[in-house]
C-alpha cells in the first residue's frame, strides 16, 4: 500500500466515524500463525514514572549525612522516612508497600541508567523503550522485537495493553498492541461502525478496516462486560487508579473469554503509565502524592492479581527516561539527572535491595550519580528468566540477568 493511499483512508475512516483505533502492527495482522512460544503465560506489567523520578527522595539514603546537606529543604526528614535497613529507607508516602516489602516479594533496584546518559525526556525514554545504546537509534521498541523474534501465541487476545498514555513506547513499531489513552473508551471498543460503502469503494481503506477489525476484535476479548468479571479489589481514584482497573478487569475478562487455565493468556505484558515525575518546583508535596498515586496503585495491582491467581505468574517493574540531580535547585526541586532506583514486585521476586547504594561521595562533573545498573540488565531479566527467551537476539548485546527471581 502506498502512504498517499494510507493516509487517505485513515482519514476517510475518521469520518467516516471510527472514533477509536488502536495502534497495531498493520503487516502483522495478516501474518499467518506462528508457533506457540514458551513463557509468556508469565505476564509483565510495566510502570512508567512519567517524568523522571527522584530515586533520591523515593528510596532514600538516610544515614548519609551527604543527603541532608545536598538537600536541605527538599529533602525527607530521618524521622520521618520508613526504615528498611541500616542505611537506607523508603519515602514514608510508600507506607502501603511495606507489607510487599516484608513478604520478599518487592525489589529495589538502585543506580539504574546507562552509559553517557541522556537528559532530553524525549531522546532518553527512546533510549530505553528501545534498549538502545546512548548513540545509536533504533526504531522497534524492545519488547516489539522480542514478540518479532518469538511471536506471541496465536490464542492471546494481543501482544500488550498500553493505558495512560498515547504513546506505545516499548511495543511501538510492530506489536500487537491495543492502546487506551482514556479507560472509558475501552467499554466502547467493540462498537465501532464501518462504513461498508466506503470499504467497498477503497481498497486501501479496506484494508485498514480489517486490520481494525482485527483489533477490535482482541479489545472485545478483553472489554469487561457490566455485571461480569467483578473484582472485589477496591481500586483507587483518579487517572492511574482507573487505569489499573481497566487493566485488571481485562485480565478476567480475557482469561474468562479464552477459558484459559493459566496465567496470561489474555495479553503477554501491560505498560501503565503515572504522569507528572518532573518535579522541577516545589518537590516535596507533589512528589509525595505521586508516590501515594504509586503505592495505592501496586497494592491495588498485586490484590486483584492475587484474587485472580495471577500472582505468582506477574512480575511488575517501574521504569523512567531518568532520575533528578543530587543537589536541590533554587526552586525547591531537581533537574533532570541520571541514575535511579526502580522497584521490580511479584510473586516469586525475590525481595531485597539490589544494585549500589546512592554514592553521593562519588559525582561525576555534573553532580549526578554513578551507574550501578544498566538498564537493558532488567530487561534481560525479563526476557531471559522470565520469558525464556534469547535477550541477545532483543538486545543485540550481552547483558548479565538480575537474580530477581525465586528459583
Amino acid at each position: 500500500m502506498k502512504r498517499r493511499d494510507f493516509l487517505a483512508a485513515a482519514a476517510a475512516m475518521t469520518a467516516a466515524g471510527a472514533t477509536w483505533l488502536p495502534e497495531s502492527a498493520w503487516a502483522q495482522a495478516s501474518a499467518p500463525a506462528q508457533p506457540r512460544a514458551s513463557g509468556y503465560e508469565n505476564l509483565l506489567i510495566l510502570v512508567e514514572l512519567k517524568g523522571g523520578n527522584d530515586g533520591l527522595n523515593t528510596v532514600v539514603p538516610y544515614a548519609d549525612p551527604l543527603y541532608a546537606s545536598y538537600r536541605p529543604s527538599i529533602g525527607v526528614r530521618r524521622g520521618d522516612v520508613i526504615q528498611i535497613d541500616e542505611r537506607t529507607a523508603l519515602h514514608p508516602a510508600l507506607a502501603p508497600l511495606l507489607p510487599m516489602w516484608r513478604a520478599h516479594e518487592l525489589a529495589i533496584v538502585q543506580g539504574v541508567s546507562y552509559a553517557q546518559p541522556n537528559l532530553s525526556h524525549f531522546r532518553s525514554i527512546e533510549i530505553w523503550d528501545t534498549a538502545s545504546r546512548s548513540d545509536q537509534y533504533l526504531r522497534e521498541g524492545w519488547l516489539t522485537r522480542a514478540f518479532a523474534n518469538s511471536p506471541v501465541p496465536k490464542g492471546f487476545a494481543a501482544d500488550g495493553l498500553v493505558l495512560g498514555s498515547a504513546e506505545m513506547g516499548p511495543l511501538a513499531n510492530g506489536a500487537r498492541a491495543i492502546a487506551l489513552v482514556n479507560p472509558a473508551q475501552f467499554a466502547r471498543a467493540s462498537r465501532l461502525v464501518t462504513p461498508v460503502a466506503l470499504k467497498e469503494r477503497n481498497p486501501a481503506l479496506a484494508h485498514i478496516l480489517d486490520v481494525e477489525n482485527d483489533i477490535v476484535h482482541a479489545a472485545d476479548q478483553l472489554r469487561p462486560r457490566p455485571g461480569e468479571y467483578a473484582l472485589k479489589t477496591a481500586f483507587p481514584g483518579g487517572a492511574f487508579g482507573a487505569s489499573i482497573k481497566t487493566a485488571m478487569q481485562a485480565l478476567a475478562s480475557g482469561d474468562s473469554v479464552q477459558g484459559a487455565p493459566v496465567a496470561g493468556q489474555g495479553v503477554a505484558v501491560i505498560r501503565l503509565t503515572l504522569n507528572g515525575f518532573d518535579t522541577h518546583q516545589n518537590q516535596p508535596e507533589r512528589h509525595a502524592d505521586l508516590l501515594r498515586q504509586f503505592a495505592a496503585g501496586m497494592v491495588a495491582i498485586r490484590s486483584s492479581l492475587v484474587e485472580m491467581g495471577r500472582w505468582d505468574r506477574t512480575m511488575i517493574a517501574t521504569y523512567a527516561e531518568f532520575g533528578r540531580r543530587v543537589r536541590e535547585n533554587q526552586s525547591r526541586g531537581t533537574d533532570h539527572g541520571t541514575a535511579s532506583a526502580h522497584f521490580v514486585a511479584g510473586g516469586r521476586v525475590a525481595g531485597g535491595l539490589y544494585g549500589d547504594a546512592p554514592q553521593l561521595a562519588r559525582l561525576d562533573g555534573n553532580g549526578n550519580l554513578p551507574v550501578a545498573v544498566d538498564f537493558r540488565q532488567i530487561y534481560a531479566t525479563v526476557l531471559e528468566n522470565w520469558w525464556g527467551l534469547d535477550a541477545r537476539a532483543v538486545l543485540q548485546q550481552r547483558f548479565e540477568p538480575l537474580p530477581l527471581l525465586r528459583v
